[in-house]
């Protein structure tokens, strides 16, 4: 049923729900605003350029596109209950930056570091970076275990260990 319409649709109705896979990869694409997209292009820009050079343009996205389903798929297993609609790229962009760790652990990211009125930044190995990122995750998903709504911290586990794992199917064969 759509939501605010009381009617049932008909067998022929173009109002039917999409299919369940189809409504997972489109909601990959759609974003709960302005700064959720930012966040997720940021995290794209930085981490997706050296992980689609390593696999090229077409792996890459089907690297991406099948990320993005097991974050989903994870975020649905942990809260099937949940009535608050799924949407962004976050979950595929764990995944992006579980195979990042894999392929570069030891390269330098830099933070921007904030001690009140010091702001400078510091460069710390991928490893670190992404591990305490992995770990926010996993502590935010333990904490939102019942919650009605909120960040899909699941999908962003599930996106990084799809990634962590999917990588070692999609690189290139050189770099292995």
């Amino acid at each position: 049923r759509i939501p605010a319409d009381d009617r049932d649709p008909g067998p022929n109705d173009w109002r039917q729900p999409l299919p369940a896979v189809l409504t997972l990869l489109t909601s990959m694409f759609l974003h709960g605003g302005f700064w959720h997209l930012l966040g997720n292009l940021w995290f794209l820009w930085i981490f997706g350029n050296n992980v689609e050079d390593s696999m090229g343009h077409v792996r890459f996205v089907v690297f991406y596109l099948l990320c993005g389903l097991a974050a989903a798929g994870l975020q649905v297993a942990t809260g099937p209950e949940s009535a608050v609609p799924m949407v962004g790229a976050s979950g595929a962009i764990g995944g992006v930056m579980g195979a990042y760790v894999l392929l570069y652990p030891r390269l330098s990211v830099h933070l921007l570091l904030i001690l009140g009125f010091y702001i400078t930044t510091i460069a710390v190995p991928a490893y670190f970076m992404l591990g305490y990122w992995f770990l926010l995750q996993v502590i935010g998903g333990f904490g939102s275990v019942g919650a009605k709504g909120g960040v899909a911290f699941w999908a962003h586990v599930g996106g990084f260990a799809a990634g962590a794992a999917l990588v070692l199917l999609f690189r290139k064969s050189e770099l292995l």
